[in-house]
């Protein structure tokens, strides 16, 4: 049914964007988006017998906006495509629900759900153009997941035998293992980093969102 909207729209000569009930017009004006508003609600409602959700619908920047969790912006005079806000918070979210401190299973199983759910988001989002906003969420995952670790520890002398075994000077990790310091805190530690190295979790098969980002970007 809505395709008659699509040929409405381009009989009128606008530019637009449509996925099932989904539908972003772009016009040059304010002035002139609140005019194509008012005609496609009539439009909808009197040939189509449709309504338009009212709480979805506005007159706004491009840039303020969304479209299928995806969002516009202006970078050296082009136009590209991003994550919207609101889908990278709940990536964030879920990812932090995957890495809690408190959480059971070993290392393994954590890394499996995360890789399930990281690899198809990128899949998802690989459209966007913004590559440093992956590699930040890839750096903050890693920091969840030494936080995990640092806590799994525990005990002075074990987090001391484990920095030492992967590689760090017995005084560093003597310092470290003996600090009061948080554990969010301590994964950020130059110690704890280098335990914790991004080829020690290539090691342990955690994937990347940006790399595989870099992949499907390529093919």
């Amino acid at each position: 049914m809505l395709d008659d909207l699509d040929k409405e729209m381009e009989q009128r000569g606008h530019r637009f964007v449509r996925y099932a009930d989904d539908c972003n017009i772009y016009v040059r004006s304010k002035r002139a988006g609140g005019r194509v508003l008012n005609s496609v609600r009539r439009f909808l409602g009197q040939v189509l017998s449709l309504k338009v959700n009212e709480q979805k619908s506005a007159v706004d920047r491009p840039w303020r906006r969304r479209f299928l969790e995806f969002s516009l912006y202006w970078r050296q005079g082009q136009v590209r495509v991003r994550v919207a806000a609101q889908a990278l918070e709940r990536y964030r979210q879920k990812l932090h629900q995957l890495t809690r401190r408190t959480r059971h299973g070993t290392l393994e199983e954590i890394i499996q759900g995360i890789n399930e759910y990281a690899m198809g988001w990128i899949g998802y989002f690989r459209l966007a153009d913004t590559p440093s906003v992956f590699a930040g969420m890839d750096e903050w995952l890693r920091r969840r997941l030494r936080q995990l670790i640092w806590k799994r520890w525990k005990r002075p002398k074990a987090r001391w035998r484990n920095l030492v075994a992967l590689g760090v000077p017995p005084s560093s990790a003597r310092e470290a293992a003996g600090s009061g310091k948080g554990v969010w805190r301590m994964a950020a530690s130059p110690p704890v980093q280098q335990a914790l190295s991004n080829t020690y979790w290539r090691g342990q098969g955690l994937l990347g969102i940006t790399e595989r980002y870099h992949q499907l970007r390529t093919t």
